[in-house]
């Protein structure tokens, strides 16, 4: 019989199959089997593997430190991964500490690595404090929502992400799935949160899983927003090279999220996007991605 990670259930679709997906097998420890959503181009999500090696660090620590919260994780995506094919998760246990572990996490498929990551916990611990100021934004409940367009809009990839997406956007400067944006700017906002609420109970780690999950899928938003790029552009090719989370404060995915994010550089069909996270105004969280975006529209 099959043991798997504690992952709490629903019956609300798509965050349960979401759920079931950070719901990992453990073959031994240290070692776990993940499996994949399904996606329109054939390809493992980013996200989702993110989330996942989160969930792989997590169950290296937690019974020995079941005090210590995610704090940091940094990635690099080696590869694509074929999403009809199981990924392997193994964990190195790097260090101990008084207030810290440390944690590598490789996954792989066919034998090769997919996805390679160092992972961070520390003790909840007082010291110093400042944040952020949250910028100004509308409410989200003014704006469009990612639900609504995906579920409106006659292409096979918009139904596929309204039946599988867990995510739903709103664009303050508007989205740019379809078109380019109004204005040619990196900087933008997007709120966000998941569909459908996270049972409660769920341990905050699971909450920072789901938040490393949704923010693959717009980072790279502000460099194609400063360059006329569009989802559905039919010349572009973009992928996730490097992802990397700080987890300043806790976060609960039920309730809507503001990123703020800008792109301070892009270069060589490469581009580089940092974001901060509010939530009630209080600054939970800092990001970066670099990312492939090239254009046959740009060469």
């Amino acid at each position: 019989m099959p043991t798997y990670l504690s992952v709490p259930t629903t019956t609300e679709e798509p965050l349960s199959s979401i759920l079931n997906t950070l719901r990992l097998t453990v073959s031994e420890p240290g070692s776990y089997i993940g499996q994949n959503l399904s996606q329109f181009n054939g390809r493992v999500y980013g996200g989702q593997v993110f989330g996942q090696a989160v969930m792989a660090a997590w169950a290296s620590v937690i019974d020995h430190y079941p005090q210590r919260e995610i704090h940091s994780i940094t990635a690099a995506f080696m590869r694509p991964g074929d999403q009809h094919e199981p990924i392997s998760f193994d964990v190195e246990e790097v260090n101990d500490s008084r207030s810290f572990s440390t944690r590598r996490v490789h996954a792989s498929q066919f034998g090769k690595t997919i996805l390679s990551c160092r992972a961070s916990f520390q003790e909840v611990q007082p010291g110093v404090d400042h944040a952020a100021e949250v910028p100004f934004a509308p409410s989200p409940l003014e704006l469009e929502s990612s639900v609504d367009f995906f579920s409106s809009f006659n292409h096979p990839a918009s139904k596929h992400m309204h039946m599988t997406n867990a995510i739903d956007m709103r664009h303050v400067d508007g989205p740019i799935w379809v078109r380019p944006a109004r204005k040619r700017d990196s900087h933008t906002l997007i709120w966000f949160k998941a569909r459908n609420d996270v049972p409660q109970g769920a341990p905050q780690l699971l909450h920072r899983a789901l938040l490393a999950y949704a923010t693959d899928q717009f980072m790279l938003e502000p460099i194609m927003r400063r360059h006329g790029m569009f989802w559905l552009s039919p010349d572009i090719s973009l992928a996730t090279l490097d992802h990397a989370i700080w987890w300043h404060r806790d976060v609960d995915m039920s309730d809507w999220v503001l990123a703020e994010l800008d792109s301070p550089s892009a270069q060589g069909g490469r581009g580089l996007s940092v974001a901060k996270f509010f939530q009630n105004g209080i600054h939970i969280a800092t990001m970066a991605q670099e990312g492939m975006t090239r254009s046959k529209d740009i060469l």
